[in-house]
């Protein structure tokens, strides 16, 4: 297997050629400490998120670990699907360290360093908790959108506000807030979505007053008022009747960026080469998406696509082409994406036009078509029901979900376990006689049928449908909060509001760590945003 030392991979990440750096931990243990411009890649998920991430597998590709050994077997993976230039960085992420690299802590670094960038870069204005709630409670003429997704505000929200995600905003605020003497207050969880909504309201030239909440709701939260939860208002759908002043408004913005703009046939051409990387994102809401899209498209919300670029992009200097049906989000999105690093960005016209299909556009794994032996919610639940104690009488069911999934709901009885560390669960998988796999939508627990059958005589089927089937059919789900505890939960980086305990200065200690990013910035001294060439308020560089 081939092997590259750190100055080595330094020198790669400066130069002008493809290069992705794949981190094989699991996305908790990528939390304590990675390369600034690496995208997790998990092993419990690997064939899903390699495909995903690799659009052309000739890319040159470097995985990466702690020392610990997941990333020779990433690797080995790789080139096992017909990566071509695949190599492991010698020693981890010590070794990067040892050479004078910076590590950073948390996920979706590139996009956190970049909002608080934008923040000091254009003096985006901000308010604190306090503040807003006296200009709430006075009657101040104001508008709080929340940049969220729609999950996220429906779980907790700030009084009163609507939900408008950050792609959005620009395409829908005419329709909005018409009256200029309104002020738009912009709010997200914690600071980057709120800066980057603001400040694209700001870029586009909307003449109201905008600011961003400082902190989002986890300042309110610490300021000491009440989030709310369970509201659905959010912006109208369908296209807005201000659309035309959008689109003026967004390409403005993009033309100064330097995104490029081409057709279908610009695009056929890009996913034709053979030598360069193309991601194809579509940047409308998901419920549009779903609708209708053009095939081979992902699905990549505007405003969530700028706060977690690694979920989408993992390849260095690829080409990035954006799809939407007015042109407003895709180039609200692109000018955001130049200012990022990203070199070649493309806003699609009529990309929409060609045929279209519909539903969630899942990611191709060939290792999915592997048979496996079902078996159904209701023949599960009867079997369930027929046994006084499963365990006893040999039935196990094993949810491959996210922790934090478990923890909200699970089948009676089951027991969690990541995909890439089952050997924890073989004392209990070896006495099993019978053995049912769940995940959320069972790819996961499909996916991990072989690594349970090396653990068990025991015959191992899979739940149709998995665990949201189950939830839908109107099964019994136990929820227990603290099961699996914090520490056990590697297989995902816990927000501040999953934690189980501490949630308050776990929230204070993730604002100061974003706060604290450009200085980590600053000690790598490699890593600059900006477009060069830009002039005046716009001008780039760290």
């Amino acid at each position: 297997m081939r092997r590259i030392d750190a100055p080595t991979l330094r020198a790669w990440t400066g130069g002008g050629e493809e290069l992705a750096i794949l981190d094989a931990r699991e996305e908790g243990e990528f939390a304590t400490g990675h390369l600034f411009w690496a995208a997790p890649c998990p092993l419990s998920r690997h064939e899903i998120r390699v495909r995903s991430l690799l659009p052309r597998l000739a890319a040159r590709v470097v995985c990466v670990d702690d020392g610990s050994g997941l990333a020779e077997q990433l690797a080995e993976y790789v080139e096992s699907i017909g990566g071509g230039d695949v190599a492991v960085l010698d020693g981890g992420t010590a070794a990067w360290a040892e050479a004078g690299g910076v590590l950073f802590s948390g996920v979706n670094v590139p996009s956190k360093a970049f909002g608080e960038w934008v923040e000091h870069h254009y003096c985006t204005p901000s308010i604190d908790a306090r503040e807003l709630k006296a200009w709430l409670d006075g009657g101040r003429k104001v508008l709080v959108l929340d940049s969220r997704p729609f999950d996220e505000f429906r779980a907790m929200s700030i009084p009163g506000a609507i939900d408008v995600p950050g792609g959005e905003l620009v395409y829908r605020i005419g329709d909005i807030a018409p009256d200029p003497a309104t002020t738009v207050v912009v709010n997200c969880a914690g600071r980057t979505r709120s800066i980057l909504g603001a400040e694209s309201l700001r870029r586009a030239g909307v003449p109201n007053r905008i600011v961003a909440l400082r902190n989002g709701t986890m300042g309110w939260q610490l300021a000491g008022f009440g989030l709310a939860h369970g509201r659905a208002e959010r912006y109208p759908l369908g296209t807005p009747a201000t659309r035309g002043l959008a689109l003026s408004r967004a390409t403005a913005f993009a033309e100064a960026c330097g995104v490029g703009v081409i057709g279908p046939l610009d695009l056929a051409r890009f996913e034709d080469d053979a030598e360069r990387t193309v991601y194809v994102l579509d940047v409308r809401d998901p419920e549009e998406f779903q609708a209708s899209h053009r095939p081979a498209s992902r699905n990549a919300p505007g405003g969530q696509l700028m706060q977690a670029t690694d979920r989408w992009i993992a390849v260095r200097n690829a080409r990035i082409a954006l799809l939407d049906d007015t042109g407003v989000r895709a180039r609200m999105t692109g000018a955001w994406l130049r200012q990022m690093g990203y070199r070649d960005v493309f806003v699609v016209e009529g990309g929409l036009d060609e045929a279209r299909t519909t539903g969630p556009a899942p990611v191709a794994v060939p290792e999915l078509e592997t048979p496996v032996e079902w078996i159904e919610p209701d023949a599960l639940a009867s079997r369930l029901r027929a046994s006084g104690d499963p365990r006893r009488d040999g039935l196990l069911v094993v949810d491959l979900g996210r922790g934090i999934d478990f923890r909200a709901g699970h089948i009676p009885g089951a027991v969690w376990g990541i995909r890439s560390r089952l050997a924890p669960l073989r004392p209990i998988l070896a006495r099993a006689r019978e053995v049912v796999a769940t995940s959320p939508d069972a790819v996961l627990a499909r996916l991990a049928v072989p690594e349970l059958q090396a653990l068990t005589a025991a015959p191992v089927r899979v739940l149709r449908g998995g665990t949201e089937v189950w939830r839908a059919a109107g099964y019994t789900l136990e929820a227990n909060r603290a099961n699996p505890p914090d520490e056990a939960c590697i297989d995902a980086w816990l927000r501040p509001y999953d934690r189980t305990t501490g949630v308050e200065e776990a929230m204070r200690a993730y604002l100061a760590w974003e706060v604290d990013l450009p200085r980590q910035i600053e000690r790598d001294g490699s890593i600059v945003f900006g477009v060069p060439g830009m002039v005046g308020a716009d001008a780039g560089g760290t």
